[in-house]
């Protein structure tokens, strides 16, 4: 730092101010802020999540309230409604706070209220992507990515307007925040935002078109069972530039989804079994997160989370050691898997490719088939 000019000491020009408090716009102001906010909650009585570091819990005398915070917004829930108050008012006095209310929009979600529960979608953020793109009036297409035509020669030209590419892509991808629907399609999207291709933007605009037919949907959350259970699936070699296949595993909460992963796997599987067995371990990593969290919120699973895979191969490599010597690449996965299940985290259960729901995620489809897989994402439209 240096002295601002103008106000620059002749005795010490070397000399600089010492600041009180941070100052906004600094690297350091949000690491200053998030301490001095946290430091304070502590001392009301709240601890940090182990699960998720911008979680605060506060459990006694049977009071919960959970505080979610993201930069200066926050998301207060709890048990007690006395509490809750009690807690904004205290920081009130210690910060410039406003009160919302009810929560109806929280980081660009929209939040409705329903007879059943909640429904979370971005319509609005769906309609700024359209405008922002100039397909405000476009037709609407039935998928978001349609099958590979080995036929059709693409067009691998450079796309003139790379900079509207990546902008795109990367509000595609906040956009599948709460729309599973596209996330293989975004997925696909962004791996190429270094250099698109015509045919890559081609790609983003039946993407787009998708966006346009389904503005209004997103993912309700209702009443039901609390218990974890997860779909994995994977692609093998179905990246025709490098053979890499992709990854792709969902997980409910009774009914209703609360988490799902697409992701392209960061070396080549040698046949289909070694990268459904990737996906997973990954999926298997994920849940062993997920119950930690549903821990922390007091809705501890009694019984083991099912995995359910469609490959027989792969859940016999997690579950006999016999396949040991055919695996020894894949060791780290191996033991990882295999310890879980036998500490009664996870169990694996077998599943028909028609009702492996993860294969959304992993792959285009016709339009029956999408929309088949889609209603089983839970993924609609409000009014539905």
């Amino acid at each position: 730092m240096r002295q601002p000019p103008g106000f620059t000491d002749p005795n010490q020009p070397n000399a600089v101010c010492k600041l009180h408090k941070s100052l906004y716009g600094l690297k350091q102001a949000p690491r200053q802020w998030f301490q001095k906010l946290t430091s304070f909650l502590q001392q009301l009585g709240f601890g940090f999540s182990r699960s998720d570091p911008s979680l605060l819990i506060f459990n006694q005398n049977g009071i919960s309230i959970y505080l979610l915070i993201y930069v200066d917004d926050f998301l207060v829930t709890g048990n007690n409604d006395a509490a809750i108050r009690h807690l904004l008012t205290q920081l009130k006095q210690q910060f410039a706070l406003k009160q919302l209310g009810d929560i109806s929009l929280f980081l660009g979600i929209q939040v409705t209220r329903t007879k059943h529960g909640f429904f979370l979608s971005q319509a609005h953020y769906a309609t700024k992507i359209l405008n922002d793109a100039g397909y405000k009036d476009c037709k609407a297409a039935p998928t978001p990515i349609t099958p590979v035509n080995h036929q059709q020669k693409p067009n691998l030209q450079p796309h003139s307007d790379p900079s509207l590419y990546r902008r795109l892509a990367g509000s595609l991808q906040y956009l599948s925040i709460t729309r599973p629907d596209i996330a293989y399609a975004t997925n696909r999207v962004c791996q190429h935002m270094q250099t698109p291709t015509e045919q890559d933007f081609h790609d983003l605009k039946r993407l787009l078109r998708y966006i346009k037919g389904t503005l209004t949907y997103g993912l309700p959350i209702t009443h039901g069972s609390l218990d974890l259970r997860t779909y994995s699936d994977a692609d093998w070699a179905s990246d025709t530039t490098d053979r890499k296949s992709v990854s792709g595993f969902c997980t409910f909460l009774g009914p209703n989804l609360i988490s799902w992963t697409v992701k392209k796997q960061a070396t080549v599987a040698k046949s289909s079994t070694e990268a459904k067995y990737r996906s997973l371990s990954a999926a298997a990593s994920d849940v062993i997160w997920l119950r930690r969290l549903a821990a922390e919120l007091q809705l501890i699973q009694q019984s083991p989370t099912t995995i359910h895979c469609d490959n027989t191969s792969a859940m016999a490599i997690a579950k006999n050691p016999v396949f040991h010597a055919r695996t020894k690449h894949i060791e780290i996965d191996y033991h990882f898997i295999r310890q879980q299940i036998n500490s009664g985290n996870i169990k694996l259960e077998h599943i028909s490719s028609a009702d492996q729901i993860a294969d959304i995620l992993t792959k285009p489809f016709s339009v029956s088939r999408f929309m088949e897989l889609r209603s089983k994402l839970t993924t609609r439209s409000p009014t539905a």
